[in-house]
């Protein structure tokens, strides 16, 4: 896969902040996609892109299958995400994949840098608790990234959770190499990759051994790269109304059943059949 025009990455970006907001539990996504396909500008791919994501919404009702058939359009880290959020199985929210999609989209379109996308990335995973094997493979297959850098994200793939983050990026980069020099290292050998500067060697020498995030957060200031959307904690006070309103409503109901009890008329449990069963009755 190659990198697309920026062009195409402004109207991705537009086309994942608008699902986002528009994104209702009750009103189908097919409709809303319809919708937008006359929005994204008809000079770019996209349109044809999101038929291709209505076919198969139809179909299977799954986008991740569609983006991953158009591998030449979606990065195979997009697919993921947007897999990840339709899972069953798994607590990835669909409009925090868009929202990191959203983000992603407009850092392509400016020219993202292979180590500041990396850094993203892999702080994406990392925050929001993905699978970090599936989720490191798909990364390697990024376009932003050459050869030597694909090698090496796959190797970061085995290493991780055996070696920190930090380590691997200081022993990398152009920090370590002049560190190795003034400390008067005869038989020096460059890493290979070099993949790093030395303002990415200097944060990671200085955060080994300390909390990841910690690491993500010195780099996103420092690279100033878009900040990682975060899982937002739910608001208790939000569900004390609605469990009051049915509170309230259990109360009424007793509260008559008592009432007609009292009338010496007996409960009415005819009102609690529905309709098949009230015909079985009568």
């Amino acid at each position: 896969m190659e990198k697309l025009p920026s062009e195409e990455y402004v109207e991705q970006a537009y086309l994942f902040r608008a699902m986002s907001q528009r994104m209702t539990p009750t009103d189908p996504v097919q409709d809303m996609l319809g919708h937008l396909r006359e929005e994204i500008l008809a000079t770019t791919k996209l349109p044809m892109a999101i038929d291709y994501l209505l076919a198969e919404l139809n179909h299977v009702g799954t986008m991740s299958t569609a983006m991953g058939k158009l591998s030449h359009y979606f990065t195979p880290f997009q697919t993921y995400l947007v897999a990840a959020a339709e899972s069953e199985s798994g607590r990835f929210d669909m409009n925090l994949a868009l929202l990191i999609l959203e983000h992603e989209a407009k850092f392509r379109a400016a020219g993202a840098p292979p180590a500041s996308m990396f850094f993203f990335q892999f702080e994406t995973i990392s925050r929001n608790r993905l699978a970090y094997d599936p989720a490191i493979e798909a990364i390697s297959q990024d376009p932003v990234y050459d050869a030597k850098w694909s090698r090496w994200i796959l190797k970061v793939r085995h290493q991780i959770g055996i070696v920190d983050l930090a380590d691997l990026v200081y022993v990398h980069s152009e920090h370590y190499v002049q560190r190795q020099q003034q400390m008067g290292q005869a038989n020096l050998q460059t890493p290979d990759p070099l993949l790093f500067g030395e303002k990415e060697g200097r944060i990671a020498l200085a955060n080994r051994s300390k909390e990841p995030m910690f690491l993500f957060s010195a780099l996103q200031r420092q690279l100033n790269y878009p900040v990682v959307p975060k899982p937002q904690r739910k608001d208790p006070n939000q569900d004390v109304i609605p469990k009051m309103v049915r509170t309230l409503e259990r109360i009424e109901i007793r509260l008559k059943l008592l009432e007609d009890e009292q009338r010496e008329k007996g409960i009415d449990l005819s009102q609690f059949y529905d309709s098949k069963n009230r015909q079985k009755f009568d």
